[in-house]
């Protein structure tokens, strides 16, 4: 029989170690943030049934599920985002769950789009959303979730644009262009990217409109400076329009709510041009984008969407959240080289290079795990040289060595690897305090 090549699915990646223990330190990251506000964990399936999923993002990500008839003949969709399965898991659970509602969930997505830099078909999503409550105070929170989360990450330099659909859709209303709503953001979504007069163009083949008609949408979207400039600017362009003027208001208590949180005046800008091109946001939106790398896009973004769940149930169950979108954050830390390239998730090596000691060596590393150091010890009894050959290219923090002359000595030799540095430290099995405090005092 042949041999089947080994090969992955475009748009799909094995992750190495190098590339996973990264990825689960951001995970652990987000998981402690978002738990630190009080948001709890679920999970839902990655299935279901085609119905719950369609026609709930757009047109651009029906075009991307992937969808087939299962073994039981159903048609059935593997879900795009965490969004739409929540609002599906809001309206089954939530007389159990009671309101507010705030949960975390930490898991893979798919979506049949042309991959690029940052962009796989199967990605990973860290959402948080607050489901049950119209609040302002939600809304707040949610700003302030992405602040502590990016700042927990280890990143200072990044903005959280902030804009609310309710200006974008009073101001519609008011040109007569409620009807077009939803072509006209999604291309308006295409600003940042394309430019005013392909959005321009856009708008007009998609929506139907003239020219001079998006020219007044895209107005607003020029309406740019602080936010204490474009506050006062909003007005004499929204005119007396009630739905927009509230909705600036509304942005304005986010904004003032989150500074009062904490969140540096510095991060947050407030922008009228951005619309997140999916149907179901009804009020503020953000994204977050780093001010190093701003052309990677959006890492963390969301907004309030009032209307979803009850496509599936009467209850009104209101929604606030937002998502982290992990790869494309770690696509962007790699860019910065902001990533450590080892391949262990622990810090201690032990090499076995003396077969009469096997048992000293696996106390020591008991010894240490129970006083929470992760250590690995080398299985096999070789040379001395080729197991710190190893431990040097798998990223080791420390090497542990001992022989029989330590052993009879009760000392252990400390080698720091990157520094290639050495010392010895005393250690006996029923003593190990003095060998535990110096690996975990840098």
């Amino acid at each position: 029989m042949s041999l089947i090549q080994p090969r992955t699915l475009k748009g799909f990646r094995d992750y190495l170690p190098a590339a996973m223990i990264p990825r689960e330190r951001l995970m652990e990251t987000a998981r402690e943030t978002f738990r630190s506000f009080g948001f709890a964990p679920i999970d839902t399936p990655t299935l279901e049934h085609l119905e719950i999923l369609t026609g709930k993002g757009s047109e651009e990500t029906d075009r991307q599920l992937y969808q087939f008839v299962d073994a039981g003949k159903r048609p059935v969709g593997m879900r795009f985002d965490l969004t739409v399965p929540l609002a599906r898991f809001a309206a089954q659970h939530i007389n159990e769950l009671g309101t507010p509602f705030k949960r975390y969930h930490i898991a893979p997505v798919w979506r049949g789009e042309n991959p690029q830099a940052g962009r796989y078909r199967e990605f990973y999503q860290c959402d948080f959303d607050t489901i049950g409550t119209e609040s302002v105070l939600a809304d707040i929170e949610a700003v302030t979730v992405i602040d502590s989360l990016i700042r927990a990450i280890g990143i200072d330099a990044f903005t959280i644009s902030i804009n609310n659909r309710a200006i974008l859709n009073g101001l519609l209303e008011s040109l007569g262009l409620a009807d077009k709503a939803t072509p006209i953001l999604r291309s308006l979504d295409k600003l940042a990217k394309i430019g005013l007069e392909a959005t321009n163009a856009e708008m007009v083949n998609a929506a139907g409109i003239t020219s001079e008609q998006a020219d007044q949408v895209l107005g607003l979207a020029q309406c740019d400076g602080t936010a204490e400039q474009v506050f006062a600017k909003l007005p004499g362009i929204l005119g007396d329009n009630e739905k927009a003027n509230e909705g600036a208001a509304r942005l304005r208590e986010i904004y003032d709510g989150a500074i009062a949180s904490g969140v540096s005046p510095d991060r947050i800008k407030i922008d009228v041009s951005i619309a997140r091109g999916l149907d179901y946001y009804t009020g503020v939106i953000f994204e977050t984008t780093l001010d190093e790398l701003p052309g990677i896009g959006s890492i963390c973004s969301g907004g309030r969407y009032d209307n979803l769940a009850g496509l599936y149930t009467k209850q009104h169950l209101p929604g606030i959240g937002a998502s982290l979108g992990l790869d494309r954050l770690l696509s962007a830390l790699e860019t910065l080289e902001r990533l450590s390239s080892n391949s262990k998730p622990c810090p201690v090596f032990i090499p076995f290079f003396d077969k009469d000691h096997r048992d000293d060596y696996l106390r020591l590393a008991t010894n240490l795990r129970k006083a929470g150091i992760g250590t690995e010890v080398y299985p096999e009894p070789r040379k001395l040289k080729a197991q710190l050959k190893y431990a040097d290219g798998h990223g080791f923090q420390y090497a542990l060595i001992a022989g029989g002359n330590e052993w009879e000595r009760g000392e252990v030799q400390v080698k720091v690897l990157a520094e290639k540095t050495s010392e010895d430290i005393a250690y006996q099995h029923d003593a190990p305090e003095k060998l535990i405090e110096r690996l975990t005092t840098s």
